[in-house]
């Protein structure tokens, strides 16, 4: 075994039995380079990517390759979500060099770790032959390997920054409108979602349209997003018979899809269909955000309450072998059920994807029309499905499972927490609020230390690890979530330490904007801002609709104006790329409609909590109880249940019920 043996990442301890030499990220290997005057080969990936996997079998464990590796190069391999900060610049470097990127992620560097040339998977033949030309390369050209490398590493530091704007303008509903230029440009009108193949969810896309659609009174947006949200639940990425999407479609109808399940994404899309069920009420929206809270709570949950990473594509070796059955399989669990099943799912002797006479579920009729087609009522058919959802349910669970990447992610458990706290404020389950607070509770007491986060939770680890600006975003970013569906001050508090130390520690005040990386963390050769939202929204975004929220919360002009600052670098950037930016566009919408500050005091309060939340406010805060300390609360508490409804530093008389409330805030 090699030096990855001793790793805790699933990823690592992957390739730990590898005949490549290789080094995990650290000082051993990086002096080693230095020493030897080798090339670094630097290869990241993560537990659940399928050609991560293609790559290592045709390449990292071939004798031959592996003497190559070893001979010429310092060989690191990095899992990307234990460490996105090397992750981060090297896709920058393979991003500049290539205009594309990927995992397989593989960049040759130089000893001191700067880039000359990377790419994503790379075939065996291929793979070598350029191992031996970039060694040679170094050995004949070391000067042009210096001056490529002094180029690349400028543009790795110069990639996607933004310069500090000092002048503030006026957002108008026309800078909107501007900017929806570009979206229209890129939605799908038929399949939803965006352009052709390959088809990711994306769901902050989603989240910012729908907000969009709401408060621009836009009909052709809203029908895009219950196009788009519809498509998705029926096409192939959802996985029908155990609740929970795949990470995207590699084709552009929703069909198949890139079986790989991670937290993040069926994290982000649990808000997203809990939201959508506010604003458009829908069984559909209430049933797909079940399914993902009862997927995540079976199989990506810790027995102490944090959310594990992800669930591998593939399983014996094959890409979604554990999810797809052929016709016959079908009829033997099913037996004569399996016809209706069949039609319900599109199954077919032939097959309905690349593995001869397999089939992947998905859905292209809803249950009314195939129900009047069939002669049942809706009620019959579905019946009827879910007992044969079970029944397949039960026979694939006997199969040989997925890998399960088991790392708790920071990050990403913050990311789970808000959606399930979005789920019971949608559905008010008690069910979900148990499982968001025993979650924060996690969080807290297992990768929280004073006001510190560790990104990676690691038991009976002696103190705090590397934790990034993501971590810190998305936990403030749950709790502040969690506060407002249960009123309870202590999670605001924990999301304020937060932000206080990642104020101090990751902002640059001369840039108006947050690094990824604190300013005590280990140096690479670039350190770097995450501006661009992308499937995940880039931290900045986050912590800048944090600061807002907190601001407000905490009537604290800093965090405001931190806020207001990183938003004003931004807004030029948003008519040309808009794409890019659904995060920051809805801090956008919340600063040209205004943010509604609802305050709900007295005995009451919870009663009219939920009733408030049955109506789609998008752009407000909420916050209340009997007793509490925020600001807003000063001198509004008492016997009496009302609603204090406050807008720009100004509120209006108290409302005792939810209709005057309304009235104020449609005003």
């Amino acid at each position: 075994m090699n030096r990855l043996a001793n790793s805790t990442s699933p990823y690592l301890l992957q390739h730990a039995n590898n005949p490549v030499d290789w080094y995990p990220w650290g000082a051993e290997a990086l002096q080693k380079a230095r020493d030897e005057n080798k090339l670094i080969l630097v290869s990241i990936g993560y537990s659940a990517c399928h050609w991560c996997h293609v790559m290592e079998h045709e390449s990292f464990e071939d004798e031959s390759v592996a003497a190559l590796m070893n001979e010429y190069f310092v060989c690191i391999k990095v899992d990307r979500e234990e460490r996105p900060d090397v992750d981060q610049i090297y896709m920058s470097a393979v991003q500049l060099m290539s205009g594309r990127g990927g995992w397989p992620l593989n960049c040759i560097c130089l000893p001191d770790q700067r880039p000359i040339y990377g790419g994503t998977y790379f075939r065996k033949n291929d793979w070598a032959s350029l191992l031996l030309n970039l060694a040679d390369f170094y050995k004949q050209k070391p000067q042009e390997a210096e001056d490529y490398a002094v180029k690349l590493t400028e543009g790795i530091k110069q990639y996607e920054s933004v310069p500090f704007v000092t002048e503030q303008a006026e957002y108008t509903r026309a800078d909107l409108e501007t900017i929806m230029a570009t979206w229209r440009r890129y939605i799908d009108p038929v399949e939803g979602g965006f352009g052709g193949a390959p088809k990711f969810p994306m769901p902050v896309n989603w989240v910012f349209l729908m907000r969009y659609a709401h408060l621009m009174q836009d009909d052709g947006i809203a029908q895009n997003v219950q196009l788009t949200l519809k498509k998705m639940a029926y096409g192939g990425i959802y996985d029908h018979i155990g609740g929970g999407f795949a990470r995207y479609a590699v084709d552009g109808v929703w069909h198949v899809p890139h079986f790989e399940k991670m937290l993040y994404d069926n994290a982000q899309l649990l808000s997203l269909y809990s939201e959508a069920c506010i604003w458009k009420p829908d069984p559909l929206y209430k049933t797909i955000a079940d399914e993902i809270i009862q997927f995540v709570k079976r199989e990506l949950t810790s027995p102490e309450g944090g959310f594990y990473s992800a669930l591998d594509a593939d399983s014996e070796g094959k890409e979604g072998k554990f999810y797809i059955f052929t016709q016959t399989e079908l009829e033997e669990i099913l037996g004569e059920a399996a016809g209706l099943f069949n039609i319900y799912y599109n199954v077919t002797e032939d097959g309905n994807w690349e593995e001869e006479a397999s089939n992947v579920f998905f859905r292209r009729r809803d249950g009314t029309e195939l129900a009047d087609s069939l002669g049942l009522t809706v009620e019959e058919l579905i019946s009827k499905i879910n007992v044969s959802r079970q029944q397949v349910f039960d026979a694939r669970s006997k199969r040989v499972r997925p890998g399960l990447d088991n790392k708790i992610l920071a990050s990403w458990n913050g990311l789970m927490l808000k959606g399930v706290c979005e789920a019971y404020r949608a559905f008010n389950k008690p069910e979900y609020l148990e499982i968001a607070i025993h979650n924060a509770g996690f969080i807290i007491n297992n990768l929280m230390k004073g006001a510190k986060l560790s990104r990676v939770y690691k038991k009976d680890a002696p103190g705090p690890g590397e934790a990034f600006l993501d971590d810190y975003a998305n936990v403030i970013d749950g709790l502040i979530t969690l506060y407002e569906v249960t009123f309870d001050e202590k999670w605001l508090i924990q999301s304020q330490k937060l932000a206080d130390y990642a104020l101090q520690h990751y902002y640059d005040e001369n840039g108006g904007v947050f690094y990824y990386t604190a300013d005590d963390d280990e140096q690479l050769i670039a350190r770097k801002s995450e501006i661009m939202d992308g499937v995940i929204p880039a931290s900045n975004s986050v912590m800048a609709r944090n600061l807002k929220k907190l601001g407000l919360f905490f009537d604290n002009e800093g965090y405001l104006e931190v806020s207001a600052q990183l938003l004003r670098n931004i807004v030029p950037h948003m008519a040309r790329y808009g794409t890019a930016y659904p995060n920051w566009t809805i801090l956008l919408l919340e600063e040209i409609f205004g943010v509604n500050e609802v305050a709900v005091t007295g005995p009451g309060y919870e009663q009219m909590r939920k009733e408030i939340e049955t109506r789609y406010i998008p752009n407000k805060i909420i916050l209340g109880g009997a007793t509490g300390t925020l600001p807003l609360l000063q001198n509004r508490l008492g016997d009496t249940t009302r609603i204090f409804v406050c807008r720009d530093k100004t509120c209006g008389l108290p409302a005792h019920n939810l209709s005057d409330a309304l009235k104020q805030i449609n005003s």
